[in-house]
């Protein structure tokens, strides 16, 4: 029996065109900046970038990744990297890739993916798009100013039982409110807070972020964290109302 020369060819041309082709058992996922998964407020000027990788096959490695970080998610989608575009990179490395593309300015907002090759040299294909936003990074890009209860503070006087210091700890937190008009269509709305003591803010009735004793411990002679939440679906046409409940804290409690 006579076997057609041309399909033994074809067969074989098969072959090597699946071992140069896509890796399909391996997928790259879990995309991270500065270890938070599409975090808001970033202050680093060139953020550390990590993902994971999933393979079904036993002893499968990256040999090598390429990052597209791009303006929009358009842009991404057509596998432009107008923000940074890194090429095929040979490395290993899944966590801590230092951005090196454009400038990040104050509250941009930029679009990564990443594909990586495997072990075998074939291409992954490419990531869930995941994304990040800058902070305000100098201080001229604060607007705003500290408020808070002009009224005077009773005495500290230290409790000397323990129904003292029931009155002691029973001061109420202070609370602030102030109204402001939405007249056009809002791309996107962001609130950066903070506090002197321990916040919770509401937009329109609605608590805004999921922050217990927010802005966190720290060392108030040295620095004042603070959160960055997007609240554009918070936000309605006509009159807002923002509030916000204002308590000691660790910086003046009592």
């Amino acid at each position: 029996m006579k076997i057609p020369i041309a399909k033994i060819t074809l067969s074989l041309v098969l072959v090597l065109a699946a071992a140069c082709g896509q890796a399909r058992d391996l997928k790259v996922e879990g995309l991270r900046c500065e270890y938070l998964v599409n975090p808001l407020g970033v202050d680093s000027p060139q953020p550390r970038l990590s993902w994971t990788l999933d393979a079904k096959e036993r002893g499968q490695v990256q040999t090598a990744y390429q990052l597209l970080v791009a303006s929009s998610p358009e842009a991404l989608r057509k596998n432009q990297g107008d923000w940074w575009d890194t090429g095929k990179v040979k490395s290993d490395q899944t966590i801590q890739i230092v951005y090196a593309g454009k400038p990040l300015r104050s509250g941009t907002r930029v679009f990564w993916k990443v594909r990586v090759w495997d072990k075998d040299g074939r291409v992954s294909a490419w990531s869930e798009p995941a994304f990040w936003q800058m902070g305000l990074l100098e201080a001229k890009d604060w607007q705003a100013r500290w408020i808070g209860d002009r009224a005077e503070l009773p005495p500290v006087i230290p409790p000397k039982t323990y129904k003292d210091a029931e009155r002691y700890d029973a001061q109420p937190a202070t609370m602030l409110r102030k109204h402001f008009d939405v007249s056009a269509k809002v791309r996107r709305a962001m609130l950066h807070t903070s506090a002197l003591g321990a916040y919770e803010v509401r937009l329109n009735g609605r608590r805004v972020g999921d922050h217990i004793l927010a802005p966190e411990w720290t060392d108030y002679h040295t620095r004042v964290q603070y959160q960055s939440y997007d609240v554009t679906a918070l936000l309605r046409p006509g009159v807002n109302v923002l509030g916000a409940l204002l308590g000691d804290g660790w910086y003046a409690g009592r």
